[in-house]
C-alpha cells in the first residue's frame, strides 16, 4: 500500500496546502444536483455557441465567444466554462496566461476545469506552474483534487525531479484516500523510479492492493534505466508468473537489459517472443532491437531490422550509426550519416564521439566543422567529444576557441564539460588554465578531481597532486582506479617512494580497490627510479596476474638507469618472449651491453635484430601551428610544404655550423646537412 511511504519527509510541510487539504476534505465529492439537471446539461450541450466553440481558430473568435455566453448566462455553467478553459490550455492554439485568467474569474470552477489546466501547464515548457495552480485549486476551496488530478501532479514531479513538492503530492494523495486509484498508484511508482528511488517504488508496488500491466512496466523500465538489467528481467519473470501478458512498452525494457548485459542469445529469444505472439513492433521497439545486436556485435541483424522499418526515426539512425562507429566501422557510418534525410545534433554527436573514440580526432574536428556549416547548434555532448579531440592531439589554439565558444554561447558547464576542459588543458601543457577552470566550475564530482591529480602528476607537480587527492578525500568523495593511478603516477615522478608505498597498500585495505596492470606498473617504475631494482624485482613477482610489457618496460629502463645489467637482461629476455619485433628492446639492450663496454654482447645484439628482420620504428612528431595540427615522420615526404620545410633545414644547419667554426665546437652538423639536402633532392 502507498500508506507504507509515511515515513517520507513533511508530507504535508505547506501549512496553506494542510489548511486548505482539511477544507476541502470536509467538501462532498458529489454536490447535491437540481431535479432539472440532465434536461439543463443537454440543453447546454446542443448551444450554438458551444459550437462555434469547436470551430474557433484564434484568441479573438474565443473572446466573441465568452463575451456571448457571458451575455446569455452561459458563462456560469460549469460545462461550458469547461469548454472554454479545454480550448485555452490544450487545444493546437492554445494561451495558458488568458485560460488562467478565466479560470480565476470564474465562479466555482468544477474539478474538469481544474484539471484541463494542470494538464495544459504540465504539457508546456513551465510545468512547475501546474503545481502553483494546484495550490491555487487549494485556496479556492470550492473543487476537491481528484483521481485524475493527482497523476497529472506526480508526472510533473517526475520530471522536475522535485523531491520536496514530490513528497508534499503523496503526502495530500494518503490524506485525501487516492492510494487505492489504480492511476494514481501507478503514477506513485512512476515518479519514485524517475527520482531512482528503486527500494521505494519497489516497496509501494509490492504492498499494493491494484497493479497492472502499466505498473510492471514503469517498475522494468525503472530499473533498466539505472543500469540495473539483471534486477529488470528478474521483475519479468515474475511477471510472467503472475501471467500479466506484456505489451511492446515491457519488451523495450528486457531488449534494453539484454543490450546491457550483452547477452545476445537472450536478445533472440525476447525477439522470436515478440515475432510469434504478435507483439507491436513499434518504431522505439524496433530501435530497441537494433541497439541490442548492436551492442552484442551482431551487425548483420541489427542491419536487417534497419532496412526492414518501414518508417525510421532519428533515434534510428543515430542508434545504427553510434554502432558502427563503436564496433570501428567509421566508413560504414560516416556513409550512413550522409544518407539521413535529416539531422539533428545528437547523430553528430555520435559520428564525432565515433571518430574521437578511434584516436581520429583531426577527422572529428573536420566533422565539427561540418556541423558548424550545416546550421546544427552544438550542445555539451559536442563540446566535450572536441575537447577529448584537442586532448589527443595536442591542440591548445583549438581547445581555446572552443572554451570561448562556451562562454560566447552560454553552454552549460556542467561537471562533464568542465572536466572535459580541465583534461584538455591539462594534456595541452597549460596546467594553470586547468587549474583556473577547476577552481571556477559550479560543481565537481570525482572525476573532476582525478583529471586535476593526473594533470599535476603529468606536469611534474607531485606535492600539489598529493594534496589535492587527500583534499579529494576529506570533502567525502572516493577515489576510483584512475585517481589512484594518478597519484601513484605522481609520486612516481616526485620521488615519493614512501608516500607511493603507502596510497599503493591503501588502494586495498580502505578503498577496497585491487591494483591493474597499470598500477603495478606504476610501482615499479617509482622503485626502480629510486634504485630499488630488487624490491621492484620482487613486487613483479608478486602480481596476482601475468606482467604486461608496459611493466617489463618499466623495469628494463631502470635497469639501464641504475646501470644493472644481469636484471636488465632478465627484463630484456621477458620482453622479447612478449613481442619479438619490438626494435626498442634491442636497441636499449644494446645501449646497456655499450655502456658497460660489453662491446660483443652489444654488437650480437644488433645482429639478432638484423637477422630477424627487426627494423628500428621511425619517430614521429606533431606540432600545432594557426590550429593546424602537422605531423611529421622520418624520410616523410608526404607534407605540402615539405620543399619549404627542408630548405628552412639546411639554413640552420649551415648556420649551426659557422657557431661551430666560431666556437671550435666539435662538429655534428654534416649528417643532418647532407640527409636534408638529399630528401630535397628527391621530394624536387
Amino acid at each position: 500500500m502507498i500508506r507504507s511511504l509515511r515515513f517520507l519527509p513533511n508530507p504535508l510541510s505547506d501549512p496553506l496546502l494542510s489548511s486548505a487539504l482539511l477544507h476541502t476534505r470536509s467538501l462532498s465529492p458529489h454536490r447535491e444536483r437540481p431535479s432539472n439537471w440532465n434536461t439543463t446539461h443537454s440543453l447546454v450541450r446542443t448551444n450554438p455557441l458551444l459550437s462555434l466553440l469547436e470551430q474557433c481558430k484564434s484568441l479573438s473568435q474565443l473572446k466573441q465567444i465568452q463575451a456571448q455566453m457571458v451575455l446569455t448566462g452561459l458563462f456560469s455553467d460549469g460545462f461550458a466554462l469547461s469548454r472554454l478553459i479545454a480550448f485555452c490550455a490544450i487545444s493546437e492554439r492554445r494561451n495558458l496566461d488568458y485560460c488562467i485568467r478565466i479560470l480565476y474569474n470564474a465562479h466555482d470552477p468544477n474539478v474538469f476545469s481544474w484539471n484541463t489546466a494542470i494538464r495544459g501547464y504540465s504539457e508546456s515548457e513551465s510545468p512547475e506552474k501546474s503545481v502553483v495552480l494546484y495550490k491555487e485549486m487549494l485556496r479556492n476551496g470550492g473543487s476537491r483534487p481528484d483521481n485524475y488530478t493527482y497523476p497529472l501532479l506526480l508526472k510533473v514531479c517526475a520530471s522536475l525531479s522535485s523531491k520536496l513538492i514530490g513528497n508534499e503530492i503523496l503526502g495530500h494523495v494518503l490524506k485525501l484516500g487516492f492510494d487505492s486509484d489504480m492511476y494514481v498508484h501507478n503514477a506513485v511508482i512512476h515518479m519514485l523510479v524517475s527520482r531512482g528511488e528503486l527500494e521505494v517504488a519497489c516497496k509501494v508496488f509490492d504492498e499494493g492492493c491494484v497493479r497492472d500491466l502499466v505498473s510492471w512496466n514503469s517498475l522494468i523500465n525503472g530499473y533498466v534505466r539505472s543500469g540495473l538489467a539483471s534486477e529488470a528481467l528478474r521483475l519479468y519473470r515474475e511477471m510472467e508468473v503472475e501471467r500479466v501478458k506484456p505489451d511492446e512498452i515491457t519488451m523495450i525494457g528486457v531488449i534494453s537489459s539484454c543490450a546491457q548485459l550483452e547477452n545476445l542469445n537472450l536478445g533472440r529469444e525476447f525477439h522470436r517472443y515478440i515475432v510469434e505472439n504478435g507483439v507491436n513492433l513499434t518504431v522505439p521497439l524496433s530501435n530497441a532491437l537494433m541497439d541490442m545486436y548492436m551492442k552484442c556485435g551482431n551487425l548483420e541483424e541489427a542491419q536487417t531490422m534497419f532496412d526492414s522499418m518501414a518508417k525510421r526515426t532519428i533515434v534510428s539512425w543515430t542508434t545504427m550509426i553510434v554502432g558502427y562507429a563503436k564496433l570501428g566501422f567509421l566508413d560504414i557510418a560516416r556513409e550512413l550519416f550522409y544518407q539521413m534525410p535529416e539531422k539533428d545534433v545528437f547523430p553528430w554527436n555520435a559520428i564525432i564521439g565515433g571518430y574521437v573514440q578511434a584516436k581520429r580526432s583531426k577527422e572529428a574536428l573536420s566533422l565539427f566543422h561540418e556541423m558548424q556549416a550545416s546550421n546544427t547548434n552544438p550542445n555539451e555532448v559536442t563540446m566535450v567529444n572536441c575537447l577529448s579531440a584537442c586532448s589527443q592531439l595536442g591542440a591548445l589554439d583549438v581547445g581555446i576557441w572552443i572554451h570561448h565558444y562556451i562562454e560566447k554561447h552560454n553552454l552549460f558547464l556542467n561537471v562533464s564539460l568542465g572536466t572535459a576542459l580541465v583534461d584538455m588543458y591539462n594534456k595541452c601543457g597549460n596546467i594553470t588554465k586547468a587549474l583556473q577552470v577547476f577552481r571556477e566550475m559550479p560543481q565537481r564530482n570525482s572525476l573532476t578531481w582525478t583529471a586535476v591529480i593526473c594533470g599535476l602528476a603529468l606536469h611534474g607537480n607531485a606535492h600539489d597532486a598529493v594534496s589535492y587527492f587527500l583534499e579529494m578525500i576529506d570533502i567525502g568523495l572516493v577515489p576510483d582506479e584512475i585517481t589512484f593511478l594518478g597519484v601513484l603516477s605522481a609520486c612516481c615522478h616526485g620521488g615519493l617512494v614512501e608516500d607511493g608505498r603507502k596510497y599503493f597498500a591503501q588502494m586495498s585495505s580502505k578503498f577496497n580497490l585491487f591494483p591493474k596492470l597499470k598500477h603495478y606498473s606504476c610501482m615499479v617504475d617509482l622503485l626502480g627510479r629510486a634504485g630499488l631494482l630488487e624490491e621492484a624485482e620482487e613486487l613483479i613477482k608478486s602480481m596476482p596476474m601475468e606482467p604486461d610489457a608496459v611493466v617489463w618496460g618499466a623495469f628494463f629502463f631502470a635497469c639501464r638507469t641504475h646501470g644493472n645489467v644481469m636484471m636488465g637482461e632478465r627484463a630484456a629476455s621477458k620482453l622479447l618472449e612478449l613481442d619479438p619485433n619490438d626494435s626498442g628492446i634491442y636497441v636499449l639492450l644494446a645501449n646497456i651491453y655499450g655502456e658497460a663496454n660489453m662491446w660483443e654482447e652489444a654488437r650480437n645484439v644488433r645482429k639478432i635484430m638484423i637477422e630477424r628482420g627487426v627494423e628500428k620504428t621511425p619517430g614521429c612528431s606533431s606540432i600545432e601551428v594557426n590550429g593546424i595540427v602537422n605531423e611529421f615522420i622520418v624520410r616523410d615526404n608526404s607534407h605540402p610544404q615539405r620543399k619549404q620545410i627542408y630548405e628552412c633545414l639546411v639554413q640552420l644547419t649551415r648556420q649551426s655550423e659557422l657557431v661551430v667554426c666560431i666556437y671550435d665546437i666539435p662538429p655534428t652538423g654534416n649528417k643532418v646537412l647532407h640527409s636534408a639536402e638529399n630528401l630535397m633532392s628527391i621530394s624536387a
